[in-house]
């Protein structure tokens, strides 16, 4: 089990493409989903796929547990989606030590940009890279459970 402390920004700018060290196609969708857990699944450019359980209410520190499942499994999970299915490309960009996770939205929640930095410690607001807009960490409209169930956040766009 991996304890994360998660903070997420929209993006509002590109400057951090020139940075991005490589990207990821990801599909994912939700099989379960409370207030305090969910059961998700990822496919990650269309060759890997992971099974999530994550555990708590705090969106920026919660207990999470991933297993590498057989690719067809994932595929035929996709029938049991719950909502809207997740499509996105993620960008990993480095800043001042910490890798920032860009996903690029596509699909459903086309427009949608945003940061995310996971790690065991909370990063200094001085030390944040300047492309980062607005902080939404513990908005629960922009979780990823959150857009499969109810789309794009109404005051995104």
């Amino acid at each position: 089990m991996a304890r994360e402390v998660e903070r997420k920004f929209l993006v509002m700018d590109g400057d951090w493409r020139e940075r991005a060290e490589a990207r990821i196609a990801i599909v994912q969708f939700y099989l379960a989903i409370t207030a305090e857990r969910s059961v998700r699944v990822r496919i990650s450019d269309g060759s890997k796929a992971r099974l999530t359980l994550k555990f708590g209410s705090d969106l920026s520190a919660r207990d999470e547990f991933e297993y590498d499942i057989p690719l067809a499994d994932a595929r035929e999970m996709r029938a049991f989606a719950l909502g809207k299915i997740i499509v996105k490309t993620r960008h990993h960009v480095r800043h001042g030590g910490y890798l920032y996770e860009v996903d690029v939205f596509s699909g459903a929640h086309e427009g949608l940009v945003v940061a995310e930095l996971e790690t065991p410690d909370k990063v200094d607001d001085a030390a944040l890279p300047d492309w980062l807009g607005r902080e939404i960490t513990g908005d629960i409209r922009y979780s990823n459970a959150s857009l499969a169930l109810n789309g794009f956040p109404p005051v995104a766009r």
